[in-house]
């Protein structure tokens, strides 16, 4: 090759060179660069017809061509930066990022296209999608000193300590001086060696002391779902389940393919009886791998413990209690082992019991599901309510001042407390169903067989002696009024909530005036007089 031809390939490495260091300058180098060699090509046109630089002349020919082609390049990029540039201002995001991927593919040789796109991506929170256009910038352009910092410090934030310190240090080898990159690498030596410790700490069983180290290295290494994890096992051995699911939820997003992630998740949201959060989490598991035999195995547990409580649920709601007494005695055999179900399912058939007025069965199943969960304040609730039912005043009294110092604010706790108290006063003076000998859930049918049977025992007509005769009177007396009461609708309702209609001092000495209140509507007894009446059982 000739001393023009060793110039003019020199020449045309060098604009090479410079476009692809400099794009930004891209336009023109190309220009002079085609420009010099046309100009010596048509100075030494005929040694070009030469045989020996036919070779040459297809070159040039050739680079004419691609100055157009890089010439168009470099306008449409820049119209679309341009036009990127407007958006981004305008915090169109979406819209900016659609201008890059076109100023990509329109000049893929162009590091700033790579970078101002990996831009786009961080103001988006795209880390993840950053990261690959800044390494292709630094790739492109090894000493673009901002790509290496925005690396780095994604990688920082990752918790690759390696790879962050190598770009931080590539800057300072170009640029001693530089703060950003000192300032970065001194964090990057802190986080390493914090990384260092926490997993030492967790190994040697010290929990806590885990967490406090792993509080500055998230602080450092945000994007870091390593971190986060080993944090929740932390929290898992301290039974802070609630804590341990707030840190995987955050681990599942920074990295989508972590399945063990969606199967522990999903196992503590099931363990704290959050059974739709648990299938939810569950569900993802088996996207990223539907042959996975561990989130298939949960998966089929939780979907069955999920239609039992809910199928249960719509029953109770539905009054249907019996039915859903059946359903969540299902669950208890469904799932055996964490507290919460079978404290739910016992908590419901308690109320269920009531509820049927299944008194001597409500007190046991109540009882054993206070031993549970012993400041459940329903609970005591309801056991008061079944003691009542039972006409064991005292116990009720003392189970609804228990369940008033878990719940203060109930109002239906406060109401059953003062009903309770009545009801144990009353108890002192007239229990019209301890007259009767029928218990408080008794129908009527029950109540006139039980009073037919005692106003025939205890008729005056069957005692001779004039203190048996006063001792009938009286009991008598009782039996018939607790017959009225107990089968009248709105003075039973009375006497169940605490008052007794036939009781003045009970009505703030309304209706008789104090008088006793005879239910025959006339004094059956009158003292000094003989009498005789035939009574009739109705």
């Amino acid at each position: 090759m000739d001393s023009w031809g060793v110039r003019v390939f020199v020449l045309s490495s060098l604009c090479l060179l410079c476009t692809i260091l400099y794009p930004q300058l891209g336009r023109v180098s190309t220009w002079v660069s085609h420009a010099e060699i046309e100009k010596h090509s048509e100075m030494g046109r005929k040694p070009l017809l030469d045989d020996n630089h036919v070779e040459i002349e297809q070159h040039l020919e050739m680079g004419h061509r691609k100055r157009l082609v890089d010439d168009t390049h470099v306008e449409i990029t820049d119209q679309h930066f341009d036009k990127g540039r407007k958006l981004l201002a305008a915090g169109q995001l979406a819209e900016a990022l659609s201008h890059y991927h076109s100023a990509v593919e329109s000049f893929p040789e162009n590091y700033l296209t790579y970078y101002k796109r990996a831009a786009v991506f961080l103001a988006m929170g795209k880390f993840k999608s950053a990261l690959p256009d800044l390494t292709r910038a630094v790739r492109l352009k090894p000493d673009f000193l901002a790509a290496r910092i925005q690396r780095g410090n994604i990688l920082l934030k990752q918790g690759n300590t390696q790879g962050a310190r190598e770009d931080f240090q590539a800057v300072l080898d170009r640029n001693p001086a530089q703060a950003e990159a000192k300032d970065l690498l001194m964090r990057t030596n802190e986080l390493e060696d914090l990384q260092e410790k926490a997993h030492a700490a967790h190994h040697q069983g010290h929990y806590s002391t885990t967490i406090t180290m792993l509080e500055r290295v998230i602080e450092l290494s945000p994007w870091d779902p390593e971190s986060r994890e080993l944090r929740a096992q932390c929290y898992i051995h301290l039974e802070d389940p609630q804590k341990a699911v707030l840190d995987l939820r955050v681990t599942t997003r920074l990295r989508n393919d972590n399945c063990a992630a969606f199967l522990k998740l999903s196992m503590l949201h099931y363990s704290l009886g959050q059974h739709h959060d648990s299938l939810t989490q569950i569900r993802e598991c088996l996207k990223l791998d539907h042959e996975d035999k561990e989130c298939f195995s949960h998966y089929r547990q939780v979907k069955k413990l999920g239609k039992q409580l809910d199928l249960a649920q719509e029953l109770f709601q539905g009054r249907r209690y019996k039915e859903a007494i059946d359903k969540y005695e299902s669950v208890m055999k469904t799932e055996p082992n964490i507290p919460y179900y079978t404290n739910l399912a016992k908590e419901k058939i308690c109320f269920c019991l009531v509820k049927l007025k299944i008194a001597d069965d409500a007190i046991d199943t109540c009882s054993e599901a206070h031993q549970r969960d012993p400041r459940n304040a329903n609970i005591l609730r309801d056991r008061a309510e079944a003691f009542i039912l039972n006409q064991e005043y005292e116990k009720a009294v003392e189970d609804y001042q228990a369940a008033m110092e878990f719940d203060r604010n109930s109002n239906e706790i406060r109401e059953g407390l003062d009903r309770a108290q009545k009801l144990l006063k009353m108890s002192h003076k007239r229990d019209y169903y301890k007259i009767l000998g029928v218990k408080r859930n008794a129908n009527k049918q029950e109540i006139k067989k039980a009073y037919r049977k005692l106003a025939q025992q205890w008729h005056p007509d069957n005692f001779q002696s004039e203190t048996d005769k006063k001792k009938a009177e009286k009991k008598f007396i009782d039996i018939a009024s607790a017959k009225e009461v107990l089968t009248n609708t709105e003075m039973r309702q009375k006497f169940d909530t605490g008052e007794d209609p036939l009781d003045s001092d009970s009505q703030h000495n309304g209706g008789q005036g104090g008088q006793v209140h005879w239910p025959f509507h006339f004094h059956p007894f009158d003292s000094g007089n003989n009498y005789h009446f035939k009574f009739h059982y109705n």
